[in-house]
């Protein structure tokens, strides 16, 4: 089992914990193991598919092990809120229906105002809690300090969804893969797909390191990968990566069980006694040649929030660094294997800020220290939603990717829709936001939540 993102190693020495046979022929191919290609997978073989899950690193060894462990309806997109909903309820009965504790907790979400203005743009989002009748709740200043012991008079108040909560992404996502696993999925890690190869427009079999499968569908869910795959396979994908630095403190006094963030800092309680830490003001970069590409439709984002945006330049060997090869075939060696895992470095100077910020809130706390940090690259696409549609041109081939730092929340509920439109299934929710052509047919770029 996994115990925390710091154990992963650029290597390719680490010990396998799925690493099954890969069978001549599966119904289905999941591309990635991360989060969403997960429960992707779960969700196919509760349907009596057969499944083939394969990453090319580890499972959950990416941004689905090393996000803040949110679980969040509070300020969702109007078109993800349903979605996310349902996962909500998913993740209730998870630790029943898997037979394992995920760490899944229940202790509300929380955005603070330090301002009256900051506060009137959070109570703007309370019109989308009402269309879909979500337990929301402006609560004032005196209403944070019941919620948060110790908090400074500094917030004005909040937005507050009792029901939202949290779960240890690293110890939830590889329980999930068991138990897909126990209901018959192939799970292989150390196994990059390299190419997907279609008949008359339609896939026949995916090409991985360790030879084909033959398949009628397959899911491309391969996080901040996915537009680099896409774009060998001809398609346009517009999606580009940041990073996220985040910091795990020492055991402290619990002054708070639930998740909160402000305009400076998200913070939430760990089930080892400490506290996640991450800047909700920092956006970072590395420019690479996609960066050039798809400028014109980040544009709008960047406009938005510009004042939070650093750039740098991607190391070797990252989705978009300068020098990753860009085309390959079924028999070359690609870049997913010569990059098992996407591990970035954390950023130093937000380590010491984070510590700095927490301490600003809340005063003095015994012990109170960065116990570690570490990194992750989070897949984003221009307008801060995810593309969740059937690739043109590859009949069988559905794209799930671009979660925006949203997916391992509403990953359940993902994993059951992506589910349902492979099968041809109806679903229940409006997925006009998520169609892939969204950024070619001319339409502008409707910008999602920050957060």
């Amino acid at each position: 089992m996994i115990d925390s993102p710091v154990q992963f190693k650029q290597s390719a020495d680490y010990s396998l914990q799925f690493d099954s046979k890969l069978p001549a022929r599966a119904d289905v191919v999941v591309i990635g193991a991360g989060v969403i290609g997960v429960c992707t997978a779960y969700q196919l073989a509760l349907s009596g598919l057969k499944v083939v899950l394969c990453e090319k690193g580890l499972v959950a060894g990416e941004q689905s092990s090393r996000n803040w462990g949110w679980i969040r309806q509070l300020g969702r997109d109007a078109d993800e809120l349903p979605i996310m909903m349902e996962s909500i309820r998913l993740w209730e009965q998870m630790r029943q229906e898997i037979g394992e504790d995920v760490g899944f907790r229940q202790h509300g979400i929380i955005y603070l105002a330090s301002t009256q203005k900051k506060l009137a743009a959070r109570e703007s989002w309370m019109r989308i809690a009402k269309a879909h009748d979500l337990d929301t709740r402006m609560i004032t200043g005196a209403g944070v300090e019941k919620q948060i012991n110790g908090a400074s008079k500094q917030w004005c108040g909040g937005i507050y969804t009792p029901n939202d909560g949290r779960a240890e992404p690293w110890i939830a996502v590889p329980a999930i893969a068991r138990a897909a696993q126990r209901h018959g999925v192939v799970i292989k890690e150390h196994c990059a797909v390299r190419h997907i190869d279609t008949q008359n427009g339609s896939i026949n079999r995916v090409v991985t390191e360790h030879g084909p499968v033959q398949c009628d569908a397959a899911v491309l869910a391969t996080g901040a990968w996915s537009s680099l795959f896409a774009s060998n396979l001809g398609l346009y994908l517009p999606q580009l990566t940041v990073r996220s630095t985040v910091v795990a403190t020492t055991p402290v006094p619990d002054f708070y069980t639930g998740n909160a963030a402000d305009e400076e800092i998200a913070f939430r309680r760990r089930e080892d006694g400490g506290y996640t830490l991450a800047l909700s003001d920092l956006t970072e970069h590395f420019i690479g040649r996609d960066s050039l590409r798809y400028l014109k439709s980040f544009m709008p984002a960047f406009v938005d929030d510009w004042r939070s945006f650093t750039f740098g330049l991607p190391p070797a060997g990252f989705p978009d660094g300068w020098r990753t090869t860009r085309r390959w075939t079924a028999d070359d060696t690609t870049p997913f294997e010569r990059n098992r895992i996407l591990n970035p470095q954390p950023r130093k100077s937000a380590v010491s800020l984070l510590i700095k910020r927490f301490e600003q809130r809340f005063g003095h706390l015994p012990g109170l220290a960065a116990a570690h940090s570490w990194a992750g690259m989070i897949d984003t696409m221009p307008d801060v939603v995810p593309v969740i549609d059937h690739a043109p041109g590859y009949n069988g081939l559905l794209i799930a990717t671009g979660f925006s730092g949203h997916g391992f929340g509403i990953g359940p509920a993902a994993g059951k829709l992506v589910s349902d439109l492979v099968q041809g299934r109806p679903v229940a929710y409006n997925l006009h936001r998520f169609r892939y052509s969204r950024f070619t047919d001319g339409s502008g770029i409707d910008l999602g939540p920050k957060l």
